[in-house]
């Protein structure tokens, strides 16, 4: 098999590209793209518990651990007990990342817009929708 037909190779080569580019992006407000991920859940959810974020972003629980470890220093989240169960922890964002939320967004439009730019319509919604399939396969 060819190289540029392993599903593997392209999606790791696109992602990878795409990874650099939105990484320059969010920068400049000390995120990374897997920060974002989990700034993004807590944005839109409030609060949730590291399993919580885990199964949004599609990561492992000590992934996670490390993600929030670097964002609780950072000071773009907090932790604290769950008050209706003790043993749990819960995470929300901080008010330094919501100040920066507008901007990280922007951020984020202008990734989807450079990376779809010389894709038709169709041809974005084909894709999205392929690679959905692919996030939601059991394999």
């Amino acid at each position: 098999m060819e190289l540029k037909d392993c599903m593997n190779f392209l999606l790791s080569a696109s992602q990878n590209k795409v990874f650099k580019y939105f990484s320059k992006l969010l920068e400049e407000f000390g995120v990374t793209p897997a920060q974002y991920g989990v700034l993004n859940c807590l944005w839109r959810e409030g609060q949730l518990s590291p399993k919580q974020i885990g199964e949004m972003v599609y990561l492992e629980a000590p992934t996670v651990s490390g993600i929030l470890d670097k964002m609780q220093k950072a000071e773009l989240i907090e932790r604290s007990v769950d008050p209706k169960n003790r043993r749990n922890v819960l995470v929300m964002a901080t008010q330094k990342s919501k100040e920066i939320r507008d901007e990280v967004e922007a951020a984020t439009i202008k990734l989807n817009n450079k990376v779809l730019q010389n894709l038709s319509d169709n041809d974005k919604v084909v894709l999205k929708k392929a690679l959905n399939t692919i996030i939601n396969s059991d394999f």
